[in-house]
């Protein structure tokens, strides 16, 4: 359970500037419906070049509906040279704080204003011309290398927290890994050690190690974004399992499926598995 600051949750129960302003000189749109989150930012300029009104429309937790609430208050009135050195720790700090595996919705606000400012501008924003590393969530090196610099990153978990790369499939962390040893400057890092080989199981070993990945491993990783597994049974090779939460209803939950949880009891338990989704 998350344990949000008394600000988030007045925020959350009453957030403020939601909708869409009218004839906005700025539009920023981040994030994805199919992924969970999502933020558009709108916001309108006076005469002299001031923030005279901003508006949020978000798909999210409370911690979206929170940052976005705080960040419209703290940009009207400001120039767009002043909004623009807002960063998410600065909103992050005007919540009074957020979990750690919530992080990333304060980067969303703050990719939401650069959006709308580079909108206004007519220029293009960096991601635009950046490698996807996470297909699953849509995250580029940009915005990793970007997160890494200016919230002091040094580990997978943290670049997860904080954009949401790697929260998936799992097959972009040693490529999120890799940016993060060379932006820390750590491109000699020692080799990594080869993983020992699987050894054989007999069933009862198997269905245990099963039951095991996905309470310790995979479980953790999809209650982030809300979501649960539940294993229904098992069957020779077949691991027949429930999808719960969040991740009932979300369109990437055949990617989830097949790519991160089939993956991840492939690797950790044999090679052979098959991963079925059943209805309960």
């Amino acid at each position: 359970m998350w344990v949000y600051t008394d600000k988030v949750r007045e925020l959350f129960n009453n957030p403020k500037n939601v909708g869409e302003v009218e004839g906005a000189d700025g539009v920023g749109e981040v994030g994805s419906l199919s992924c969970g989150d999502a933020l558009k930012l709108t916001f309108k300029l006076d005469d002299q070049g001031q923030i005279i009104d901003a508006k949020f429309q978000t798909f999210g937790c409370a911690s979206a509906i929170a940052s976005s609430s705080a960040l419209t208050e703290m940009i009207i009135g400001k120039t767009l040279e002043e909004a623009e050195k807002i960063t998410n720790q600065d909103i992050v700090e005007f919540l009074g704080g957020l979990p750690d595996k919530k992080m990333h919705c304060s980067v969303m606000g703050q990719e939401a204003l650069r959006a709308a400012i580079a909108n206004y501008r007519g220029e293009k924003l960096p991601k635009e011309d950046s490698e996807i590393v996470c297909e699953c969530f849509g995250v580029t090196e940009n915005e990793i290398v970007d997160a890494i610099q200016h919230n002091n990153l040094t580990t997978l978990e943290q670049v997860t927290d904080y954009t949401k790369a790697g929260g998936g499939c799992g097959t972009c962390h040693e490529r999120i890994e890799a940016i993060i040893e060379e932006v820390l400057g750590q491109t000699e890092a020692e080799p990594r050690p080869e993983k020992p080989a699987k050894r054989r199981l007999s069933n009862i070993q198997k269905m245990k190690l099963i039951e095991e990945t996905l309470e310790k491993e995979i479980q953790p990783t999809l209650a982030k974004d809300g979501g649960s597994i539940e294993l229904v049974d098992i069957v020779g090779d077949r691991v027949m399992v429930s999808l719960k939460g969040a991740c009932a209803t979300c369109v990437a939950s055949d990617i989830t499926l097949k790519h991160y949880v089939e993956g991840k009891l492939r690797e950790l338990v044999a090679d052979t598995l098959v991963v079925e989704e059943v209805a309960q």
